[in-house]
């Protein structure tokens, strides 16, 4: 903190924080009010990412820059604490991952997220027994419940069928990208199975990605993080059904071939 004197008048002192301090710290303290600016750092983030920024149409390109900085500087602080939980540091890995992540938020701010540089050839179809298949496997690899992947109802059959879905004859979700992220977000809201939603949609997305030879990049990295996975899917289970074009746009921005 600064105390700043105006000489030229007989104005009081003025206090001025510094924002990169009070984030520091209130990601050190280890007390309850600690732990509550943490909730609220980690909502605020959330908020970010689910909703874009809150900014309106009139304001300034300065203004869209200094709060393109406090997320930076917001995301440099967080990224560098040993005590920050996996969950919170998945859901920021979606900005910090990606070095075209802002400008992509901006578009969807201003309603300007396109579907643009997918695949549009499928060399893998998906079927409802196949997909069936791969998580009879998963069960089988890493246990759990013997209600992991229990059908509840036929609603993962129809989640299968929608992403091939057609309208006069033409694909509803032509490329490979916008069939991924639709069996992503449709097996991961439909709760299809008694336990183990999110999971499998993560697995199944994988898995439909590899299968269609886009879940890597010529130099061998992911398309998709790990991590970032887990934070997509988070906020997938969290929107709200009117919010599901912009998801899916989301998710194919960030599997096309920019990444």
């Amino acid at each position: 903190m600064q105390i700043l004197h105006n000489t030229l008048s007989k104005y009081k002192p003025t206090q001025v924080y510094s924002l990169d301090v009070i984030i520091s710290v209130g990601y050190r303290v280890k007390s309850k009010r600690g732990t509550q600016f943490r909730i609220w750092a980690n909502k605020i983030l959330k908020q970010y990412l689910l909703q874009g920024y809150a900014i309106n149409e009139r304001i300034a390109a300065q203004k869209y820059d200094e709060l393109s900085q406090l997320i930076k500087v917001l995301g440099r602080t967080i990224q560098n604490q040993e005590r920050l939980t996996e969950d919170s540091r998945s859901l920021l890995d979606v900005v910090v991952d990606y070095t075209y992540a802002l400008d992509t938020l901006d578009r969807y701010d201003y309603q300007e997220l396109k579907i643009e540089d997918t695949t549009g050839k499928e060399s893998f179809h998906a079927t409802y027994e196949n997909a069936m298949e791969v998580i009879r496997e998963l069960h089988e690899k890493f246990g759990g419940s013997t209600l992991f992947g229990n059908e509840k109802d036929d609603s993962f059959k129809s989640s299968i069928g929608q992403i091939y879905q057609t309208f006069g004859g033409v694909d509803l979700y032509p490329s490979v990208e916008e069939k991924a992220a639709m069996l992503l977000y449709l097996v991961t809201k439909n709760h299809s199975f008694s336990d183990g939603n999110k999971r499998i949609a993560a697995t199944l997305f994988l898995w439909f990605l590899n299968g269609n030879g886009i879940l890597y990049n010529e130099d061998d990295t992911k398309r998709i993080a790990d991590n970032t996975l887990v934070a997509i899917t988070l906020m997938i289970a969290e929107s709200r059904t009117e919010e599901k074009d912009t998801m899916v746009k989301v998710i194919v921005n960030l599997i096309n071939k920019n990444n």
